[in-house]
């Protein structure tokens, strides 16, 4: 079973996960309506090259959206991420799977991930190094954190 990295009140930490990851090729239990209508936390996996406009049908129902990264190359789930939370306001868990590095941990927060199976044996510990690695942002995100200049105006109106 992969390790999960959830973020709790802002920090990563162990998780476990409570969906049952099937194969493309294995027979679903259940089809994704019934599954809904049934009132079953759903999650989808949406590939690299999947839009997510297609999920728009379901997505205030679907609990879970698991963006694959299929190498550490292709950034393309990032800005996925980012519709999902900026553009359509989805609030389920968005979760990165697939080719996913610590490394990126930090921009994956900024775009609106909150959870993580990473490839690379990293820990939460690691996570938290990582995504405390910058004390200022320079532009607005999904993660909501105040920008750079916005502090500065702030507190040259202050003085």
């Amino acid at each position: 079973m992969p390790k999960l990295i959830k973020l709790e009140d802002g920090r990563p930490a162990w998780a476990e996960d409570a969906f049952l990851d099937v194969a493309e090729d294995e027979p679903t239990p259940g089809q994704g309506e019934a599954l809904l209508a049934a009132g079953r936390e759903v999650g989808v996996r949406l590939a690299a090259d999947e839009a997510v406009e297609a999920l728009l049908p379901w997505l205030d129902r679907l609990s879970l959206v698991a963006l694959d990264f299929p190498k550490f190359r292709d950034g393309r789930q990032f800005s996925q991420a980012t519709l999902l939370r900026e553009r359509y306001r989805y609030r389920g868990e968005v979760r990165a799977v697939g080719v996913v590095l610590r490394e990126t941990g930090h921009f994956m927060v900024r775009c609106g991930f909150d959870a993580f199976v990473p490839t690379d044996g990293s820990s939460p510990e690691d996570w938290a190094g990582v995504m405390g690695r910058y004390r200022y942002v320079y532009q607005t995100a999904a993660d909501h954190r105040e920008p750079n200049f916005a502090l500065r105006l702030r507190a040259a109106e202050g003085a």
